[in-house]
């Protein structure tokens, strides 16, 4: 299986990293938002409160929406070879979801760099560990991703995805804390389990680490790896039995 993982893995980097304009396109939209809105946002707030929010939307838009690739691969022919190969099952889900964690790692440092370049100035602890929860999250918003994709009308896909990404990227407090939010809103925002996580990065980036909201999103952050592998390697095992 790390062997099959590994194969598959090699090839999509080998494939990403050919398609350097696609990887900044990719973190276009986010990139706007922190030029066009951050010198506003840090009006009355800053860049360490702003910067999470763009990194959660990031891996939002850019893994959410990365079952598109295996949607082409299944029109085109690619995933029905690869049935009838003795590759574990397993493994056609983790090369895929690592080869999106290595694009949504180039799109955040990106994203990193002009918002230093702008004023952020958050501690490397802090960095260091929020890049490790952002990674962890990518992996399972892929393969969510992917296990909508290969069980969803092919049509349907890039429309239901797209409706879904946007409330959650609201409701997570992405652009502003939702604490900010009207009563109503603010509790319905708990809902999303992307919410603990933008909190989360927030308080690393200020420097505080051992506290009871980083806690919250890291173990959010896990319990939704874990169900989205499982549910991403039974939609796999189906779909290839």
């Amino acid at each position: 299986m790390l062997r099959d993982t590994w194969v598959l893995f090699r090839h999509g980097v080998g494939v990403t990293l050919r398609q350097k304009v696609g990887i900044i396109f990719g973190a276009i939209q986010p990139l706007l938002f922190l030029v066009l809105f951050g010198p506003i946002f840090t009006t009355f707030g800053t860049w360490e409160t702003l910067v999470p929010g763009l990194i959660i939307q990031l891996g939002l838009m850019s893994m959410g929406l990365a079952g598109f690739g295996i949607v082409f691969e299944k029109r085109s022919g690619v995933l029905e070879r690869m049935r009838v190969t003795p590759a574990s099952r397993l493994a056609l889900l983790l090369g895929r979801v690592l080869n999106n964690a290595v694009t949504l790692i180039l799109q955040t440092l990106l994203l990193l760099a002009v918002a230093f370049a702008f004023g952020l100035r958050a501690p490397a602890l802090g960095l260091a560990t929020g890049f490790v929860l952002v990674v962890v999250l990518g992996l399972s918003l892929a393969a969510l991703s992917y296990a909508v994709a290969l069980t969803m009308n092919e049509q349907l896909f890039a429309p239901v995805m797209s409706t879904a990404v946007i409330p959650l990227i609201l409701l997570s407090g992405s652009f502003l804390p939702m604490s900010m939010a009207p009563g109503w809103l603010d509790a319905l925002s708990h809902l999303s389990p992307f919410r603990y996580v933008v909190e989360a990065l927030r308080d690393l980036f200020h420097g505080h680490y051992l506290t009871g909201t980083v806690g919250a999103g890291v173990a959010v952050t896990v319990v939704l790896a874990v169900v989205s592998l499982i549910i991403g390697t039974r939609v796999f095992n189906r779909e290839n039995a």
